[in-house]
Protein backbone atom coordinates (compact mmCIF):
# COMPACT_ATOMS: atom_id res chain seq x y z
CA UNK A 1 0.00 0.00 0.00
CA UNK A 2 1.55 3.09 -1.15
CA UNK A 3 2.30 5.52 1.87
CA UNK A 4 0.39 9.38 2.38
CA UNK A 5 1.41 12.34 1.90
CA UNK A 6 2.95 13.09 5.81
CA UNK A 7 3.22 16.35 7.68
CA UNK A 8 6.80 17.10 8.51
CA UNK A 9 6.87 16.90 12.56
CA UNK A 10 7.98 19.67 14.12
CA UNK A 11 11.00 19.69 16.26
CA UNK A 12 10.60 19.87 19.86
CA UNK A 13 12.80 23.01 21.84
CA UNK A 14 14.41 25.38 20.08
CA UNK A 15 16.34 24.55 16.55
CA UNK A 16 19.55 23.12 16.61
CA UNK A 17 21.79 23.99 14.08
CA UNK A 18 22.99 21.20 11.65
CA UNK A 19 26.05 19.53 11.97
CA UNK A 20 28.66 20.64 9.29
CA UNK A 21 28.20 17.60 6.58
CA UNK A 22 27.10 19.22 3.30
CA UNK A 23 29.41 19.64 0.35
CA UNK A 24 28.19 22.28 -2.10
CA UNK A 25 29.28 21.78 -5.92
CA UNK A 26 29.65 24.93 -8.01
CA UNK A 27 30.20 24.53 -11.57
CA UNK A 28 31.56 27.28 -13.97
CA UNK A 29 32.60 28.07 -17.33
CA UNK A 30 33.69 31.71 -18.83
CA UNK A 31 31.25 33.46 -15.73
CA UNK A 32 33.99 35.73 -14.09
CA UNK A 33 31.15 37.57 -13.50
CA UNK A 34 28.85 35.82 -11.99
CA UNK A 35 30.30 32.96 -10.30
CA UNK A 36 31.55 34.96 -7.15
CA UNK A 37 27.63 35.47 -6.05
CA UNK A 38 26.98 32.04 -6.26
CA UNK A 39 30.43 30.97 -4.30
CA UNK A 40 29.25 34.05 -1.49
CA UNK A 41 25.45 32.19 -1.29
CA UNK A 42 26.53 28.97 -0.48
CA UNK A 43 29.18 29.81 1.78
CA UNK A 44 26.38 31.74 3.68
CA UNK A 45 24.77 29.11 4.54
CA UNK A 46 26.35 28.63 7.61
CA UNK A 47 27.63 25.78 9.62
CA UNK A 48 25.87 23.03 7.78
CA UNK A 49 28.13 23.90 4.95
CA UNK A 50 31.36 21.97 5.36
CA UNK A 51 32.75 23.20 1.73
CA UNK A 52 32.46 24.44 -1.01
CA UNK A 53 33.94 23.04 -4.64
CA UNK A 54 33.86 25.35 -7.05
CA UNK A 55 34.65 23.45 -10.79
CA UNK A 56 36.77 26.09 -13.34
CA UNK A 57 35.82 23.63 -16.62
CA UNK A 58 38.67 25.31 -18.34
CA UNK A 59 37.19 28.54 -18.16
CA UNK A 60 38.93 31.09 -21.21
CA UNK A 61 38.20 34.61 -19.12
CA UNK A 62 39.07 35.20 -15.81
CA UNK A 63 36.29 32.72 -14.07
CA UNK A 64 39.73 30.93 -12.95
CA UNK A 65 41.38 33.88 -11.10
CA UNK A 66 38.15 34.81 -9.25
CA UNK A 67 37.92 31.75 -7.69
CA UNK A 68 41.65 31.16 -6.96
CA UNK A 69 41.21 34.76 -5.15
CA UNK A 70 37.87 33.97 -3.04
CA UNK A 71 39.70 30.75 -2.50
CA UNK A 72 42.09 32.52 -0.85
CA UNK A 73 39.91 34.54 1.43
CA UNK A 74 37.78 31.60 1.94
CA UNK A 75 39.28 28.52 3.81
CA UNK A 76 35.91 26.14 2.95
CA UNK A 77 36.05 26.94 -0.81
CA UNK A 78 38.52 24.30 -2.77
CA UNK A 79 39.06 24.58 -6.09
CA UNK A 80 39.30 22.40 -8.92
CA UNK A 81 40.84 23.42 -12.37
CA UNK A 82 39.88 21.39 -15.13
CA UNK A 83 42.63 21.10 -17.86
CA UNK A 84 39.99 20.72 -21.00
CA UNK A 85 36.30 22.32 -21.27
CA UNK A 86 33.96 18.90 -21.27
CA UNK A 87 31.37 20.65 -23.25
CA UNK A 88 28.34 19.92 -20.81
CA UNK A 89 27.46 20.67 -17.19
CA UNK A 90 27.98 16.81 -16.36
CA UNK A 91 31.64 16.11 -16.39
CA UNK A 92 32.62 18.71 -14.09
CA UNK A 93 29.32 18.23 -11.55
CA UNK A 94 30.60 14.50 -11.49
CA UNK A 95 34.53 15.91 -10.53
CA UNK A 96 33.11 18.40 -7.81
CA UNK A 97 31.03 15.21 -6.49
CA UNK A 98 33.88 12.41 -5.99
CA UNK A 99 36.19 15.41 -4.78
CA UNK A 100 33.58 15.88 -2.13
CA UNK A 101 33.66 15.06 1.69
CA UNK A 102 30.60 15.48 2.44
CA UNK A 103 28.27 13.09 3.95
CA UNK A 104 25.48 14.72 1.84
CA UNK A 105 26.16 17.09 -1.32
CA UNK A 106 24.22 19.72 -3.75
CA UNK A 107 24.56 21.12 -6.97
CA UNK A 108 24.83 25.18 -8.12
CA UNK A 109 25.56 26.42 -10.99
CA UNK A 110 28.08 29.66 -11.10
CA UNK A 111 25.19 31.95 -12.42
CA UNK A 112 22.26 30.81 -9.40
CA UNK A 113 22.35 31.48 -6.26
CA UNK A 114 21.05 29.65 -3.01
CA UNK A 115 18.89 31.77 -1.02
CA UNK A 116 19.42 32.33 2.71
CA UNK A 117 18.72 29.25 5.12
CA UNK A 118 18.31 26.55 1.65
CA UNK A 119 20.90 24.27 2.98
CA UNK A 120 19.61 24.22 6.49
CA UNK A 121 15.76 23.47 5.29
CA UNK A 122 16.96 20.73 3.29
CA UNK A 123 19.59 19.00 5.92
CA UNK A 124 16.94 18.94 8.95
CA UNK A 125 14.77 17.21 6.62
CA UNK A 126 17.08 14.73 5.71
CA UNK A 127 18.34 13.92 9.02
CA UNK A 128 14.97 13.86 10.53
CA UNK A 129 13.44 11.36 7.90
CA UNK A 130 16.85 9.56 6.80
CA UNK A 131 15.76 10.01 3.15
CA UNK A 132 18.81 9.80 0.25
CA UNK A 133 17.23 12.68 -1.16
CA UNK A 134 15.78 15.75 0.03
CA UNK A 135 13.71 18.33 -2.55
CA UNK A 136 12.81 22.20 -2.15
CA UNK A 137 11.43 24.82 -3.77
CA UNK A 138 12.92 26.57 -6.93
CA UNK A 139 12.07 29.90 -8.37
CA UNK A 140 12.75 31.20 -11.52
CA UNK A 141 13.99 34.92 -11.36
CA UNK A 142 13.55 36.86 -14.61
CA UNK A 143 16.27 39.67 -14.55
CA UNK A 144 16.30 42.48 -14.73
CA UNK A 145 12.79 42.31 -13.37
CA UNK A 146 12.04 41.19 -10.32
CA UNK A 147 9.69 38.90 -11.56
CA UNK A 148 9.51 35.22 -9.73
CA UNK A 149 8.06 31.90 -11.39
CA UNK A 150 8.15 29.00 -8.65
CA UNK A 151 8.97 25.90 -10.49
CA UNK A 152 6.35 23.19 -9.83
CA UNK A 153 4.81 24.77 -7.20
CA UNK A 154 2.02 22.16 -6.52
CA UNK A 155 4.60 19.49 -5.86
CA UNK A 156 6.52 21.73 -2.76
CA UNK A 157 3.17 23.37 -0.95
CA UNK A 158 3.97 21.32 2.23
CA UNK A 159 6.31 19.43 4.10
CA UNK A 160 6.44 15.25 3.08
CA UNK A 161 7.72 12.09 3.03
CA UNK A 162 7.15 10.34 -0.71
CA UNK A 163 7.82 6.47 -0.51
CA UNK A 164 7.59 4.19 -2.28
CA UNK A 165 8.37 6.71 -5.37
CA UNK A 166 6.12 4.65 -7.61
CA UNK A 167 3.00 5.76 -5.71
CA UNK A 168 4.40 9.40 -6.55
CA UNK A 169 4.36 9.79 -10.43
CA UNK A 170 4.12 13.60 -10.21
CA UNK A 171 7.68 13.72 -9.12
CA UNK A 172 8.94 13.14 -12.73
CA UNK A 173 8.04 16.52 -13.46
CA UNK A 174 10.46 18.07 -11.63
CA UNK A 175 13.71 17.19 -13.43
CA UNK A 176 15.80 19.67 -11.31
CA UNK A 177 19.01 18.38 -10.22
CA UNK A 178 19.74 21.67 -8.51
CA UNK A 179 16.92 22.12 -5.52
CA UNK A 180 17.87 18.90 -3.95
CA UNK A 181 19.93 17.23 -1.05
CA UNK A 182 21.57 14.15 -2.14
CA UNK A 183 23.32 11.29 0.82
CA UNK A 184 26.55 11.31 -1.63
CA UNK A 185 27.21 7.45 -0.16
CA UNK A 186 23.88 6.61 -1.81
CA UNK A 187 24.96 8.56 -4.60
CA UNK A 188 28.41 6.45 -5.33
CA UNK A 189 26.38 3.10 -3.90
CA UNK A 190 24.67 2.88 -6.98
CA UNK A 191 26.76 4.47 -9.29
CA UNK A 192 24.73 7.62 -10.20
CA UNK A 193 26.49 10.14 -11.97
CA UNK A 194 25.59 12.79 -14.81
CA UNK A 195 26.02 12.04 -18.73
CA UNK A 196 29.91 12.82 -19.51
CA UNK A 197 31.01 15.26 -21.86
CA UNK A 198 28.32 17.30 -24.05
CA UNK A 199 25.33 16.23 -23.08
CA UNK A 200 22.68 18.80 -23.19
CA UNK A 201 19.86 18.02 -20.53
CA UNK A 202 21.85 16.51 -18.34
CA UNK A 203 20.07 16.93 -14.90
CA UNK A 204 17.14 14.97 -16.72
CA UNK A 205 19.10 11.30 -17.22
CA UNK A 206 20.66 12.02 -13.54
CA UNK A 207 17.16 12.86 -11.88
CA UNK A 208 15.78 9.74 -13.31
CA UNK A 209 18.66 7.41 -12.35
CA UNK A 210 17.81 9.08 -8.94
CA UNK A 211 14.12 8.34 -8.79
CA UNK A 212 15.00 4.71 -10.17
CA UNK A 213 17.28 4.08 -7.40
CA UNK A 214 15.89 6.14 -4.28
CA UNK A 215 13.56 3.95 -1.53
CA UNK A 216 11.85 7.35 -0.85
CA UNK A 217 11.84 11.61 -1.25
CA UNK A 218 11.37 13.93 1.21
CA UNK A 219 10.15 17.37 0.33
CA UNK A 220 9.78 20.62 1.91
CA UNK A 221 7.93 23.83 1.19
CA UNK A 222 11.29 26.49 1.47
CA UNK A 223 12.87 28.37 -0.73
CA UNK A 224 16.29 25.95 -1.75
CA UNK A 225 16.89 27.26 -4.97
CA UNK A 226 17.10 31.08 -7.17
CA UNK A 227 17.08 29.91 -11.18
CA UNK A 228 18.37 33.07 -12.94
CA UNK A 229 17.01 33.49 -16.16
CA UNK A 230 18.90 36.10 -18.26
CA UNK A 231 16.76 36.18 -21.48
CA UNK A 232 18.85 39.18 -22.62
CA UNK A 233 22.16 37.93 -22.01
CA UNK A 234 24.84 37.52 -25.61
CA UNK A 235 25.29 34.14 -25.02
CA UNK A 236 21.82 32.25 -23.73
CA UNK A 237 22.35 29.42 -21.06
CA UNK A 238 21.96 26.12 -22.81
CA UNK A 239 18.68 24.91 -21.88
CA UNK A 240 17.29 28.38 -22.85
CA UNK A 241 19.13 28.47 -26.15
CA UNK A 242 16.51 26.39 -28.18
CA UNK A 243 17.33 28.33 -31.76
CA UNK A 244 18.72 25.56 -33.54
CA UNK A 245 16.70 21.94 -33.94
CA UNK A 246 19.63 20.12 -32.27
CA UNK A 247 18.51 21.19 -28.98
CA UNK A 248 14.93 19.72 -29.50
CA UNK A 249 17.06 16.78 -30.84
CA UNK A 250 18.85 16.31 -27.61
CA UNK A 251 15.81 17.70 -25.44
CA UNK A 252 14.38 14.36 -27.31
CA UNK A 253 16.92 12.24 -26.59
CA UNK A 254 17.22 13.09 -22.83
CA UNK A 255 13.77 12.60 -22.52
CA UNK A 256 13.98 9.17 -24.33
CA UNK A 257 17.10 8.31 -22.03
CA UNK A 258 15.35 8.98 -18.86
CA UNK A 259 11.81 7.07 -20.10
CA UNK A 260 14.34 4.05 -20.55
CA UNK A 261 16.17 4.26 -17.41
CA UNK A 262 12.68 4.28 -15.52
CA UNK A 263 11.24 1.10 -17.01
CA UNK A 264 14.73 -0.89 -16.86
CA UNK A 265 14.04 -0.44 -13.12
CA UNK A 266 10.78 -1.45 -13.11
CA UNK A 267 9.32 1.97 -12.17
CA UNK A 268 6.66 1.54 -15.39
CA UNK A 269 4.48 3.78 -13.73
CA UNK A 270 6.86 6.30 -13.45
CA UNK A 271 8.25 5.52 -16.95
CA UNK A 272 4.70 6.85 -18.39
CA UNK A 273 4.12 9.94 -16.21
CA UNK A 274 7.74 10.44 -17.94
CA UNK A 275 6.18 10.24 -21.32
CA UNK A 276 3.13 12.17 -20.58
CA UNK A 277 5.12 15.12 -18.99
CA UNK A 278 6.78 14.92 -22.36
CA UNK A 279 3.47 16.44 -23.81
CA UNK A 280 2.21 18.04 -21.33
CA UNK A 281 5.45 20.50 -20.93
CA UNK A 282 7.95 20.14 -23.28
CA UNK A 283 5.97 19.54 -26.56
CA UNK A 284 3.55 22.41 -25.40
CA UNK A 285 6.46 24.84 -24.85
CA UNK A 286 8.71 24.08 -28.20
CA UNK A 287 5.45 24.58 -30.30
CA UNK A 288 4.74 27.55 -28.91
CA UNK A 289 7.52 29.21 -30.44
CA UNK A 290 7.46 27.07 -33.84
CA UNK A 291 5.55 29.84 -36.10
CA UNK A 292 8.82 31.99 -35.65
CA UNK A 293 11.19 29.17 -36.76
CA UNK A 294 12.37 29.26 -40.23
CA UNK A 295 10.82 26.30 -42.86
CA UNK A 296 13.80 24.28 -42.77
CA UNK A 297 13.64 24.25 -38.93
CA UNK A 298 10.11 23.13 -38.76
CA UNK A 299 10.57 20.59 -41.60
CA UNK A 300 13.26 18.74 -39.26
CA UNK A 301 11.09 19.66 -35.57
CA UNK A 302 8.34 18.42 -37.47
CA UNK A 303 10.18 14.84 -38.40
CA UNK A 304 11.80 14.22 -35.02
CA UNK A 305 8.65 14.99 -32.96
CA UNK A 306 6.31 12.60 -34.79
CA UNK A 307 9.57 9.47 -34.83
CA UNK A 308 9.47 9.98 -31.00
CA UNK A 309 5.48 10.28 -30.48
CA UNK A 310 5.10 7.36 -32.90
CA UNK A 311 6.68 5.10 -30.05
CA UNK A 312 4.31 6.74 -27.30
CA UNK A 313 1.16 4.17 -25.92
CA UNK A 314 -2.13 5.40 -26.37
CA UNK A 315 -2.58 5.38 -22.70
CA UNK A 316 -0.04 8.05 -22.26
CA UNK A 317 -1.25 10.30 -24.99
CA UNK A 318 -5.11 9.67 -23.12
CA UNK A 319 -2.96 10.72 -19.53
CA UNK A 320 -2.00 14.22 -20.64
CA UNK A 321 -4.10 17.28 -20.93
CA UNK A 322 -6.80 17.91 -24.02
CA UNK A 323 -4.66 20.45 -25.63
CA UNK A 324 -1.21 18.92 -25.49
CA UNK A 325 -3.11 15.49 -26.19
CA UNK A 326 -4.53 17.63 -29.56
CA UNK A 327 -1.42 18.87 -30.50
CA UNK A 328 0.37 15.52 -30.49
CA UNK A 329 -2.48 13.85 -32.99
CA UNK A 330 -1.75 16.54 -35.36
CA UNK A 331 1.74 15.79 -35.43
CA UNK A 332 0.67 12.26 -35.63
CA UNK A 333 -2.04 12.34 -38.44
CA UNK A 334 0.14 14.52 -40.56
CA UNK A 335 3.37 13.83 -42.34
CA UNK A 336 4.49 17.45 -43.28
CA UNK A 337 4.09 20.76 -41.49
CA UNK A 338 0.70 22.36 -41.03
CA UNK A 339 -1.13 25.18 -39.40
CA UNK A 340 1.99 26.48 -36.92
CA UNK A 341 0.33 29.68 -35.89
CA UNK A 342 -2.33 28.08 -34.71
CA UNK A 343 -0.97 24.78 -33.09
CA UNK A 344 1.06 28.13 -31.74
CA UNK A 345 -2.38 29.35 -30.23
CA UNK A 346 -3.71 25.89 -28.84
CA UNK A 347 -0.05 25.47 -27.27
CA UNK A 348 -0.30 28.46 -25.03
CA UNK A 349 -1.01 28.91 -21.21
CA UNK A 350 -3.96 28.85 -21.49
CA UNK A 351 -4.57 27.12 -24.79
CA UNK A 352 -7.18 28.80 -27.59
CA UNK A 353 -8.49 26.71 -30.38
CA UNK A 354 -8.79 29.14 -33.33
CA UNK A 355 -12.09 28.97 -35.50
CA UNK A 356 -12.57 26.93 -38.22
CA UNK A 357 -14.47 24.00 -36.00
CA UNK A 358 -14.46 20.86 -38.19
CA UNK A 359 -16.15 18.00 -37.65
CA UNK A 360 -15.69 14.40 -39.04
CA UNK A 361 -19.26 12.99 -38.53
CA UNK A 362 -20.32 13.92 -35.33
CA UNK A 363 -16.67 13.66 -33.63
CA UNK A 364 -14.83 16.99 -33.86
CA UNK A 365 -11.31 16.71 -35.81
CA UNK A 366 -8.50 19.77 -36.28
CA UNK A 367 -9.70 20.53 -39.09
CA UNK A 368 -11.33 18.72 -42.87
CA UNK A 369 -8.01 18.30 -44.08
CA UNK A 370 -6.69 16.07 -41.42
CA UNK A 371 -10.36 14.11 -40.37
CA UNK A 372 -7.76 11.85 -38.28
CA UNK A 373 -6.83 14.58 -35.87
CA UNK A 374 -9.37 13.66 -33.50
CA UNK A 375 -10.24 16.52 -30.35
CA UNK A 376 -10.56 13.41 -28.41
CA UNK A 377 -12.75 14.48 -24.70
CA UNK A 378 -13.14 17.99 -25.53
CA UNK A 379 -17.45 16.70 -24.47
CA UNK A 380 -15.90 16.06 -21.08
CA UNK A 381 -13.96 18.86 -20.28
CA UNK A 382 -15.17 20.86 -17.46
CA UNK A 383 -15.79 24.49 -18.66
CA UNK A 384 -13.16 26.31 -17.16
CA UNK A 385 -10.71 24.13 -19.30
CA UNK A 386 -12.37 24.38 -22.48
CA UNK A 387 -9.67 26.37 -24.56
CA UNK A 388 -12.22 29.11 -25.75
CA UNK A 389 -10.70 31.94 -28.40
CA UNK A 390 -11.61 35.33 -26.95
CA UNK A 391 -10.29 37.91 -29.64
CA UNK A 392 -9.24 41.72 -28.63
CA UNK A 393 -8.90 44.15 -30.83
CA UNK A 394 -7.16 47.74 -29.27
CA UNK A 395 -8.75 51.04 -30.16
CA UNK A 396 -6.70 53.50 -28.74
CA UNK A 397 -6.91 57.61 -29.47
CA UNK A 398 -8.20 60.07 -27.35
CA UNK A 399 -10.59 57.48 -25.72
CA UNK A 400 -9.36 53.97 -25.57
CA UNK A 401 -11.21 50.93 -25.86
CA UNK A 402 -11.15 47.08 -26.59
CA UNK A 403 -13.46 45.31 -28.88
CA UNK A 404 -14.25 41.80 -27.84
CA UNK A 405 -15.46 38.44 -29.88
CA UNK A 406 -15.84 35.80 -27.85
CA UNK A 407 -16.44 32.78 -30.12
CA UNK A 408 -18.52 29.51 -29.66
CA UNK A 409 -16.40 26.01 -29.20
CA UNK A 410 -18.33 22.79 -30.86
CA UNK A 411 -21.70 24.18 -29.10
CA UNK A 412 -20.19 24.41 -25.52
CA UNK A 413 -19.99 27.85 -25.19
CA UNK A 414 -23.47 28.34 -26.40
CA UNK A 415 -24.96 25.68 -24.00
CA UNK A 416 -23.35 27.73 -21.07
CA UNK A 417 -24.93 31.16 -22.38
CA UNK A 418 -22.41 33.71 -22.22
CA UNK A 419 -23.86 36.40 -20.71
CA UNK A 420 -20.95 39.33 -19.46
CA UNK A 421 -17.03 39.02 -19.76
CA UNK A 422 -14.21 40.91 -17.34
CA UNK A 423 -10.83 42.10 -18.64
CA UNK A 424 -8.20 41.75 -15.80
CA UNK A 425 -4.90 43.95 -16.27
CA UNK A 426 -1.77 42.21 -14.40
CA UNK A 427 1.66 43.51 -14.44
CA UNK A 428 3.96 41.42 -15.47
CA UNK A 429 7.06 42.32 -13.71
CA UNK A 430 5.72 42.14 -10.18
CA UNK A 431 2.21 40.26 -10.67
CA UNK A 432 0.30 43.48 -9.14
CA UNK A 433 -3.45 43.37 -10.37
CA UNK A 434 -4.43 46.36 -12.21
CA UNK A 435 -8.60 46.95 -13.27
CA UNK A 436 -10.62 45.43 -14.39
CA UNK A 437 -13.02 46.07 -16.74
CA UNK A 438 -16.55 44.87 -17.63
CA UNK A 439 -19.04 44.40 -20.54
CA UNK A 440 -22.04 43.21 -21.63
CA UNK A 441 -21.92 40.27 -23.94
CA UNK A 442 -24.28 40.03 -27.30
CA UNK A 443 -24.97 37.59 -29.33
CA UNK A 444 -24.77 37.63 -33.04
CA UNK A 445 -28.08 35.92 -35.02
CA UNK A 446 -26.44 32.33 -35.16
CA UNK A 447 -25.68 32.52 -31.38
CA UNK A 448 -21.82 31.23 -32.07
CA UNK A 449 -20.07 34.84 -31.86
CA UNK A 450 -21.05 36.99 -28.63
CA UNK A 451 -19.02 40.45 -28.99
CA UNK A 452 -18.75 43.76 -26.42
CA UNK A 453 -16.54 46.97 -26.47
CA UNK A 454 -15.18 47.86 -23.11
CA UNK A 455 -13.28 51.15 -22.08
CA UNK A 456 -9.42 50.85 -21.31
CA UNK A 457 -8.51 53.12 -18.70
CA UNK A 458 -4.50 52.99 -19.26
CA UNK A 459 -3.67 55.92 -17.28
CA UNK A 460 -4.62 53.97 -13.87
CA UNK A 461 -1.71 52.06 -14.87
CA UNK A 462 1.17 53.86 -14.08
CA UNK A 463 -0.58 54.70 -10.72
CA UNK A 464 -1.70 58.22 -9.23
CA UNK A 465 1.54 60.25 -8.13
CA UNK A 466 1.59 62.24 -11.90
CA UNK A 467 4.98 60.41 -12.75
CA UNK A 468 4.12 57.13 -14.22
CA UNK A 469 6.96 55.11 -15.72
CA UNK A 470 10.15 56.33 -17.36
CA UNK A 471 10.38 52.96 -18.77
CA UNK A 472 7.98 50.63 -20.78
CA UNK A 473 5.97 48.51 -18.33
CA UNK A 474 4.60 45.17 -19.57
CA UNK A 475 0.95 44.36 -18.68
CA UNK A 476 -0.59 40.98 -19.86
CA UNK A 477 -4.44 40.90 -19.80
CA UNK A 478 -6.85 38.00 -19.02
CA UNK A 479 -10.43 37.89 -19.51
CA UNK A 480 -13.17 35.99 -17.79
CA UNK A 481 -16.98 34.98 -19.20
CA UNK A 482 -19.60 34.91 -17.19
CA UNK A 483 -22.35 32.18 -18.22
CA UNK A 484 -26.07 31.83 -17.55
CA UNK A 485 -25.35 28.39 -16.58
CA UNK A 486 -23.38 29.58 -13.54
CA UNK A 487 -20.03 28.75 -15.37
CA UNK A 488 -16.83 30.67 -15.80
CA UNK A 489 -14.74 30.49 -18.97
CA UNK A 490 -11.03 31.55 -18.48
CA UNK A 491 -8.32 32.51 -20.89
CA UNK A 492 -6.00 34.86 -22.35
CA UNK A 493 -7.29 37.50 -25.27
CA UNK A 494 -5.83 36.77 -28.80
CA UNK A 495 -4.22 39.86 -30.37
CA UNK A 496 -6.13 41.47 -33.19
CA UNK A 497 -6.14 43.91 -35.36
CA UNK A 498 -5.08 47.26 -37.16
CA UNK A 499 -3.68 48.79 -33.33
CA UNK A 500 -1.09 46.68 -32.22
CA UNK A 501 1.78 49.36 -33.21
CA UNK A 502 2.95 52.40 -30.58
CA UNK A 503 0.41 55.13 -29.43
CA UNK A 504 1.49 58.24 -28.19
CA UNK A 505 -1.85 59.40 -26.88
CA UNK A 506 -2.40 63.02 -24.74
CA UNK A 507 -3.15 62.21 -20.62
CA UNK A 508 -4.69 64.45 -18.33
CA UNK A 509 -2.59 62.80 -15.68
CA UNK A 510 0.95 61.89 -17.32
CA UNK A 511 1.13 64.69 -20.15
CA UNK A 512 2.14 62.25 -22.54
CA UNK A 513 1.61 58.37 -22.65
CA UNK A 514 3.24 56.03 -24.38
CA UNK A 515 1.49 52.64 -25.45
CA UNK A 516 1.95 49.54 -26.96
CA UNK A 517 -0.36 46.51 -27.59
CA UNK A 518 1.18 43.94 -29.16
CA UNK A 519 0.93 39.87 -29.61
CA UNK A 520 2.78 37.59 -27.53
CA UNK A 521 5.17 34.65 -28.47
CA UNK A 522 1.92 32.79 -27.68
CA UNK A 523 -0.42 34.99 -29.48
CA UNK A 524 -1.91 37.14 -26.43
CA UNK A 525 -2.82 40.78 -26.17
CA UNK A 526 -0.11 42.30 -23.94
CA UNK A 527 0.40 46.27 -23.40
CA UNK A 528 3.61 48.19 -22.69
CA UNK A 529 3.05 51.11 -20.72
CA UNK A 530 5.19 54.33 -19.98
CA UNK A 531 4.73 58.02 -19.62
CA UNK A 532 6.38 61.26 -20.29
CA UNK A 533 8.92 62.88 -22.57
CA UNK A 534 11.38 61.13 -20.52
CA UNK A 535 9.96 58.50 -21.50
CA UNK A 536 10.03 58.80 -25.08
CA UNK A 537 13.84 59.86 -24.55
CA UNK A 538 14.28 56.94 -22.96
CA UNK A 539 12.81 54.99 -26.36
CA UNK A 540 14.90 56.53 -28.61
CA UNK A 541 18.30 56.03 -26.96
CA UNK A 542 17.54 52.63 -27.02
CA UNK A 543 16.51 52.55 -30.39
CA UNK A 544 20.08 54.11 -31.47
CA UNK A 545 22.08 52.20 -29.44
CA UNK A 546 20.28 48.92 -30.97
CA UNK A 547 21.17 50.22 -34.29
CA UNK A 548 25.05 51.52 -33.20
Amino acid sequence: MNQARQPRPEPAGPAVPPPAQVSIVIIAFNDAALVGEAVRSALAQGDAVAEVIAVDDASTDRTGQVLDALAREHGRLRVIHRADNSGGCGTPRNDGLRAAAGRYVMFLDSDDVLPGGAVDALLGAALRHGTPVTAGLCVRRELPGPREVPWQPELYREAAVHAPLDGHPELVGDTLCVNKLYDRAFLLDHGILFPDGRFTYEDFVFTSRVLAAAPGLAVVPDQVYIWHVRRSAAKQSISLDRRDVANWEARIEAHRTSARILADAGHKGLAHAARTKFLDHDLRMYVRELHTRSADYQREWWRLTRAYLAGFEESELLAAAAPARWLARVLLACEAPVDAARLTQLAARPGRLLPPYARDGERPVWSRELPGAELDGLDALPAAELPVTIDAEPVLGLSCALRLRVHDLYGRVKAAGPTAIEVELCRRTDGRPGPVHAATLTPDSAGTVWTARTALDLGALLGTDGHGAASPVPWDLTARVRCADGSVLEGALRAVGSGLRRHALPSRRHGLLLVQPYATTGGALALRVASGVRAAWHIAARKLSRRA
